[in-house]
């Protein structure tokens, strides 16, 4: 199986509109489309967001009958559906499924505007699915017949979706890792132990072969101090994404962008900069302007990282959302996982007072 990249994620949500919104305004995605009663999805509305290579459906269920709304019971607002791009989404399905995955969505193909999109979906852990997608034209529509669009120029600062993370119970990350591997292809690029105080965590990062495909795995280390896996899985009511990255070529005008149209951003505390520049060296931003964007900046064996998250806007304090620019760089940020730790343990404090 040849999984090219993430076609789109569809983020299952109460209020469809509202969810748009904050995409659109906060992070500059242009509405691409709508689907609806008027387009024969009786059970949902579906709104199409796009930028450049990353494509978002937030869907909202208008019956008992849709899966979302059994999602939105169990976990609240996320992302449920991962859509893997492929050649064949009819062969990959049935690749996947003899693999040992279990079918969710036999593959069917719509084809009203001769620009045919099949889909087919599998489970993938939790409440996530895995949905196949293969488009004889990669820029055609994105569901013909189901969601009506509009044309609309393709801006913005975001443009792909350098990665998923993940988070998973105690105990699963290894049967995981495996699954990925035996039937989806996948192979695993990286693994590390990461202590952060009396808490710890185990990651592993599995990619497809393309590259286009990225998800880093995390479980809660049990023999340490329960810590922020632990409370994201209790919190979300099980496996789950815990933030999506989106790269960009210019962190610090998206950070200025995004802040200026109210996203909120993690702070880092000012130590974290005086040891920087002694750290790293030189790394293409000046670090008074990273201080000032609380933007948090790694070296690697193959380059530089710039990244920073936002604060989780969920009722949960589940979902977040990264921002990276890469500058040769392969991995994750592994030396500023304490920072962002220390971070959001500061906003969760915050909450609880």
């Amino acid at each position: 199986m040849d999984i090219r990249t993430i076609d789109h994620l569809e983020i299952f949500t109460e209020d469809a509109q509202e969810a748009a919104d904050r995409l659109r305004t906060g992070f500059g995605f242009t509405v691409h489309g709508r689907g609806g009663p008027d387009t024969g999805l009786t059970d949902r509305v579906s709104i199409l967001l796009r930028q450049h290579d990353i494509t978002l459906l937030v869907t909202e269920p208008l019956t008992t009958g849709h899966r979302a709304h059994e999602y939105l019971a169990r976990h609240g607002e996320g992302i449920a559906v991962i859509g893997l791009a492929v050649d064949d989404a009819a062969a990959a399905f049935t690749e996947a499924v003899e693999g040992g995955a279990m079918p969710l969505e036999p593959p069917s193909t719509l084809d009203p505007e001769g620009s045919p999109v099949t889909f087919a979906a599998v489970d993938g852990f939790g409440d996530v699915e895995h949905r196949f997608t293969s488009r004889r034209h990669p820029s055609g529509p994105f569901a013909p017949g189901r969601v009506a669009e509009r044309p609309a120029p393709a801006a913005g600062l975001l443009r792909e979706v350098d990665h998923v993370a993940v988070c998973l119970p105690p105990g699963e990350l290894d049967g995981a890792i495996r699954r990925y591997q035996q039937m989806f292809g996948l192979d695993q690029t990286f693994e590390e132990q990461i202590i952060v105080g009396k808490q710890a965590m185990r990651s592993k990062v599995v990619q497809s072969r393309s590259g286009g495909v990225t998800f880093t795995i995390i479980e809660p280390d049990t023999t340490r101090d329960p810590g922020q896996i632990d409370s994201f899985i209790e919190s979300h009511g099980g496996a789950g994404v815990q933030h999506v990255a989106f790269r960009t070529e210019d962190i610090v005008t998206g950070v200025r962008s995004c802040a200026a149209q109210g996203v909120s951003f993690l702070s880092t505390p000012g130590e974290y900069y005086e040891a920087l520049p002694g750290r790293l060296g030189p790394v293409g931003v000046p670090v008074e302007q990273l201080r000032e964007l609380s933007i948090l900046a790694d070296r690697d064996y193959a380059g530089v990282m710039l990244q920073i998250f936002t604060a989780s806007t969920h009722p949960r304090h589940t979902l977040f959302y990264e921002l990276i620019e890469r500058h040769g760089a392969r991995t994750f940020g592994t030396n500023n996982i304490k920072a962002l730790y220390e971070a959001v343990e500061r906003e969760q404090a915050a909450a609880q007072a």
